[in-house]
């Protein structure tokens, strides 16, 4: 998948889960009727505290960025020396990384998700699977692979992305985020269900973080979304029940899946990669039923399922297929 150009000679495709209006034009309905497996998003989010008047009202304080910043480092435990900065969502992260250090080339090992390329190469980087700087996906979306610490060896930029990684936290390379050049990569939105809160987190070189930092300018996350942020992050009963739940139900959604001849490729307990023969058959087929999927497009047998939440969507799921 990895190619040496660079960026304006080929488009990168930046397709995503979750385009639901993509969604009722095939099939017709509103937003209310579909039940939405085409991310990989938890169904069933932290709930909410009630946030306080100030947060709404005031600019974000810095007692409040301080408090949100030590609740990410009790939970992810990264080494003392790496720094931590919390983010409007990992896409703008992922957006302006490129632009820290001098361009240069950079292996981003596929398929994966699309934006770390697209990224590179709208800042002029060569994508070249011989390249020491690397970016890797870890577990990797769509098939869950992990990847071994070997992978990363000691380079100007090494980007370690672990969106889907907290789901199974001893599968972390968090403990590399101490070596020069590694930024890894939080996202808050996929394990704790609120992709709208647009929450998440870079830890690792401090000089790369702080210049990230002055990238994104003074107040970059909301005020209640520190507060929530804060929340959930200190809710180790929650993370842990629900890595349980989650773990059970993808189990489930694998025994509905193969009895109606899927095979298993790969993936998370927060999604699930199949082989289906006709991956666009299938997702007409759910399509009709209001129910998105995901489709890749490198290749034409692959579909991925997020988790259905409540009974209602488990039992809707099994009467579309």
């Amino acid at each position: 998948m990895a190619t040496k150009s660079t960026s304006g000679t080929r488009d990168t495709i930046r397709d995503h889960g979750g385009d639901l209006a993509s969604a009722m034009a095939r099939f017709g309905g509103a937003a209310g009727d579909w039940l939405d497996l085409s991310t990989g998003i938890n169904p069933l989010p932290f709930r909410v505290p009630e946030v306080s008047a100030r947060a709404w009202a005031a600019l974000p304080c810095a007692d409040a960025q301080h408090a949100l910043i030590d609740a990410a480092r009790q939970f992810w435990q990264p080494p003392t020396e790496a720094a931590i900065l919390a983010v409007p969502g990992l896409s703008a992260a992922i957006a302006a990384i490129p632009r820290l250090v001098a361009r240069s080339s950079i292996d981003i090992p596929g398929p994966t998700y699309n934006e770390h390329e697209a990224a590179f190469r709208a800042a002029g980087w060569y994508i070249d699977a011989g390249a020491v700087n690397r970016v890797v996906v870890h577990p990797n979306n769509p098939d869950g692979r992990l990847w071994d610490r070997a992978a990363l060896a000691p380079a100007q930029l090494s980007v370690i992305d672990e969106s889907f990684c907290d789901v199974a936290p001893e599968n972390s390379l968090a403990d590399l985020a101490g070596r020069p050049g590694v930024l890894l990569l939080k996202s808050f939105g996929k394990f704790w269900g609120l992709a709208g809160l647009r929450l998440g987190f870079v830890i690792g070189d401090p000089e790369l973080v702080e210049a990230l930092g002055q990238h994104l300018g003074p107040w970059p996350v909301s005020g209640p979304a520190l507060e929530i942020g804060r929340a959930a992050l200190s809710d180790f009963a929650w993370a842990e029940e629900t890595r349980k739940r989650l773990m059970a139900d993808a189990g489930r959604l694998d025994g509905i899946m193969t009895s109606k001849g899927a095979t298993l490729v790969g993936g998370t307990s927060l999604f699930r990669l199949y082989d289906v023969g006709s991956a666009a058959e299938w997702q007409q087929r759910l399509g009709r039923a209001h129910i998105w999927s995901r489709l890749f497009p490198y290749s034409d047998r692959w579909l991925r399922l997020g988790l259905p939440g409540t009974p209602d969507d488990w039992a809707r799921l099994a009467g579309a297929l």
